[in-house]
């Protein structure tokens, strides 16, 4: 695996001396904390001097606090460990700063929808949506420690009950609307809100969707509930009707001009409840603190991602993901948000790059998947559209494919920086993405993060070196997760990470570092397969499959056969194609010729659609479980669309017969 990918864009000038990551490094040197020449000696003393960096991430980011902390590490265990002691913070006023000086006035985000006019709000108009919907959570008792959960889309409401929750100390937890009443239900269900922010439906792809019947049921189902605030996102809609329902106008109306509170608060209090996927059952609640947040973005999206002041941040996603989440703490580093809700390909596939013309985009996030899609379509958005301010590109929730780095640079623009990132909601961050330091290369994820000690491990537990392996990391990071929820001896977090590798935590994907630090993602480690005993990841076979004209989508599980692994293809072929034996003689060349016979699928199967989670992720686990004829466990509410596995079921059964 010595292979050394083409570089496809360096870092000039202004990368080097002029981002954030290079003001960042000068400032280290002129506080003593020392001279770094590249990022790999910068990483590397993040990682040796682990309390001095994030203490100076602290410093650096200005993060506001009525009490410093005693110490930045006070327990350092895994799991356990215990991040700024003493301190007392405020989450939502670290992210508000920026709306209480001179930039008050500056819009702080523009909101579009599929279903109603653009909304834009400044600093201050933020600010005072946010005061107003705290009055209102005041007077029906909601404090530190409560829950509010949000059934929103991805708007301006969703930001101000986020801020307002958080404000007060209560904790903010949100899914997307196109859930149903059970899918809903398993995850606020556990967590019991005081408070449930509900629009009253939403737009997608030109088509309306009324929610009332969801709200209904789980309203009723949440018996804790004290009150219920109803967004009219689809604005000639019913709202439910009740006692404890209040419409979101009404609310800002009657308690405008209260003055927002923000109640300083241990480093660890939650401010987060995020969900896994939840298709193999029901989802983990997974609870953040303040701090771990806030100097975890911090490092991220301002050193990272090279965000500040004057630039505006897009990120396609929904809130029932954690890129949302993630995103929205772009206000930090004084970065503009452009919020939207509605479908990617409507009117047309090219209306996200559209928007970024309009408004002059410096920094856009999507998915893998997404620009895979554009690539396949043949949009030249570069061509189209006027992206001069458009510097930096964010990928993320499956491996970029090197053909889709080629795309990015050849018809998007060619002087941008595409920042593949790998994390996970785990996390609310990322192990691994991208700095203005470095070069990108063909196929690599460009680096390790900082105060980030990612490993890919052997089976037996060592560091492999620049071998595959999985991606552990082995010292704590402050947005590890607080806790489980209803997880009070720590048996299911612990499970969850680091039973594989104790003391260690073991992230689930499958990884390669390679030798000039950059990273290669296979895929998820519980989707490895292993025929004749090799194990190989999921992505290296979609890395040859969907670059093949005739294939518009593919999945790939392993099925159990007398001792060893058979590796089956399904894939979807686009429109107008059959596959044949001839295509499947193609499949079968492309994916031996680049990679080993091993990857050869055994079976290749036509199948109409390939399942994905909510937030965009091929499902293998699911269709795994399936093909060893055992599908009870699998929640199909997690599934944007749990149709494909009864197709896929179809499918299977007639290629392989009802055993």
């Amino acid at each position: 695996m010595g292979e050394v990918n083409p570089v496809l864009w360096e870092p000039g000038e202004r990368e080097l001396t002029g981002s954030r990551m290079a003001r960042y490094r000068d400032w280290l040197a002129a506080e003593g904390y020392g001279d770094f020449p590249d990022y790999h000696a910068l990483h590397a003393w993040s990682v040796s001097e682990l309390e001095s960096f994030w203490a100076s991430i602290w410093r650096y980011a200005d993060i506001h606090a009525t009490r410093p902390y005693d110490r930045v590490l006070g327990e350092r265990a895994m799991p356990g460990a215990q991040w700024f002691p003493g301190a007392r913070l405020n989450f939502a006023e670290n992210l508000l700063r920026h709306a209480f000086g001179k930039r008050r006035d500056e819009q702080a985000l523009v909101s579009v929808t599929e279903c109603r006019e653009a909304v834009r709000l400044s600093h201050a108009e933020l600010v005072a949506q946010v005061g107003a919907l705290q009055g209102f959570l005041r007077e029906q008792g909601v404090g530190a420690g409560d829950r509010v959960a949000g059934l929103v889309a991805n708007t301006h409401e969703a930001l101000v009950a986020m801020l307002a929750t958080t404000g007060l100390g209560a904790v903010w937890s949100s899914a997307s609307p196109d859930f149903g009443a059970a899918g809903v239900l398993d995850r606020f269900g556990q967590i019991e809100p005081t408070v449930l922010v509900a629009v009253n439906g939403y737009g997608y792809n030109g088509k309306l969707f009324p929610r009332m019947d969801v709200i209904r049921e789980v309203m009723t189902k949440l018996p804790g509930l004290r009150a219920v605030v109803s967004i009219a996102n689809l604005p000639h809609a019913d709202h439910p009707e009740g006692e404890l329902v209040y419409p979101w106008e009404s609310v800002l109306a009657e308690y405008a001009g209260a003055e927002p509170r923000f109640e300083p608060l241990p480093a660890d209090h939650p401010v987060y409840i995020l969900y896994s996927s939840g298709t193999t059952g029901v989802p983990k609640c997974i609870v953040h603190g303040a701090a771990g947040i806030l100097l975890n973005h911090a490092k991220e999206l301002s050193l990272h991602g090279d965000m500040a002041h004057g630039d505006t941040l897009f990120y396609f996603t929904t809130c029932g993901w954690m890129m949302w989440n993630w995103m929205v703490s772009g206000l930090m580093t004084g970065a503009r948000l452009m919020l939207f809700d509605g479908s990617p390909a409507h009117p047309s596939l090219d209306v996200c790059w559209a928007m970024a013309e309009q408004e002059s985009l410096t920094h856009f996030g999507t998915s893998a998947r997404y620009l895979g899609t554009c690539r396949k379509a043949g949009l030249v958005p570069g061509r189209d559209h006027d992206l001069s301010r458009l510097r930096i590109i964010f990928s993320t929730g499956s491996p970029l494919l090197p053909e889709d780095y080629d795309w990015v640079y050849q018809a998007v623009k060619p002087d941008l920086l595409l920042s593949s990132i790998s994390g996970g909601t785990d996390i609310c961050g990322c192990f691994v993405g991208g700095t203005p330091l470095l070069p990108v290369r063909r196929g690599e994820i460009q680096c390790r993060l900082l105060g980030v000690d990612a490993r890919a491990y052997t089976p037996e537990g060592e560091d492999g070196g620049h071998q595959r392996g999985e991606l552990v990391c082995l010292q704590p990071l402050p947005s590890m997760p607080v806790r489980f929820w209803n997880d009070p001896d720590g048996k299911r977090y612990r499970g969850a990470y680091f039973e594989r590798f104790p003391g260690v935590w073991a992230h689930g994907d499958f990884v390669r570092f390679t030798g000039h630090g950059g990273a290669v993602i296979y895929g998820r480690s519980d989707a490895t397969l292993n025929p004749r005993g090799v194990r190989i990841g999921t992505a290296e076979i979609y890395r040859q499959v969907e670059t093949i004209e005739e294939i518009a989508d593919s999945l790939v599980v392993g099925r159990p056969l007398a001792g060893d692994v058979e590796v089956v293809l399904l894939v979807v072929p686009a429109p107008g194609v059959k596959v044949d034996a001839a295509l499947e003689q193609r499949i079968r060349g492309r994916i031996r010729d680049n990679t080993t016979p091993r990857h050869v699928p055994r079976h290749i199967i036509s199948v109409e659609q390939i399942p994905y989670t909510r937030s965009g992720k091929k499902v293998e686990l699911a269709v795994a479980r399936l093909l060893q004829g055992d599908s009870g466990a699998d929640n199909r509410a997690a599934l944007a669309n749990p149709e494909a596995l009864d197709r896929i079921a179809a499918a299977v059964v007639h290629y392989f017969g009802e055993d």
